[in-house]
């Protein structure tokens, strides 16, 4: 998981950022982008892919990475703005967002599969987030966030099963969206909630 940290070491450079995005699949709510940058050298073992973590195990590790990290940027579009820009766009401008409110610049950004126009090196990883700690770090942070972000969602909007779906579009998210209609968190320009829309 230091593969690509250690390279880069290798070549003198400390300041190693980490991005990571969650939230291009669901039908509704924000995408969330993080940055983290870890301490040199900094490692634990339970940091990979925030997919590959329970949310339990998910929320102990943010607590952790929030408590070690040098710095954490977070970054977040609204649906408003996937809908008027699209998913991929919205992304990119999370991401940069994230990488802009961290407290200190970076040397080089290793991101998750995404190449960004930035006045940074960067590097793109294909799964990235299964392949470098940073990115790792930067995934759950994400996820953490935005689950928290649903959450409230959920509890404003209780019938679309949200808590359990987190926006994605499961039977039970697309049942509910068919007999209420969607609420103002739905991304309209997504194919189910298009459809009930055109409806």
């Amino acid at each position: 998981m230091l593969e690509y940290e250690n390279e880069l070491y290798s070549k003198n450079i400390k300041v190693i950022c980490g991005v990571d995005e969650v939230g291009r699949g669901p039908l509704l709510g924000p995408v969330v982008a993080a940055a983290v940058v870890l301490p040199v050298g900094y490692f634990n073992k339970d940091i990979k892919d925030s997919k590959k973590l329970t949310e339990k195990k998910r929320e102990e590790l943010y607590d952790i990475i929030v408590e070690n990290a040098i710095s954490i940027g977070v970054g977040i579009v609204y649906e408003d703005v996937i809908d008027k820009i699209n998913i991929y766009e919205a992304t990119k401008v999370a991401m940069k967002e994230a990488i802009k409110n961290l407290s200190i610049k970076p040397e080089h950004v290793l991101i998750d599969a995404m190449k960004l126009d930035i006045d940074i090196p960067n590097t793109p990883i294909i799964k990235g987030d299964a392949k470098s700690e940073s990115i790792a770090a930067a995934s759950i942070i994400a996820k953490v966030t935005r689950d928290r972000m649903i959450d409230e969602i959920s509890n404003e909007f209780p019938m679309y099963d949200l808590k359990n779906n987190k926006g994605y579009g499961t039977k039970n998210h697309i049942e509910a969206l068919k007999k209420y209609g969607p609420c103002k968190y739905h991304r309209t320009t997504y194919a189910p909630v298009k459809e009930v829309v055109n409806n």
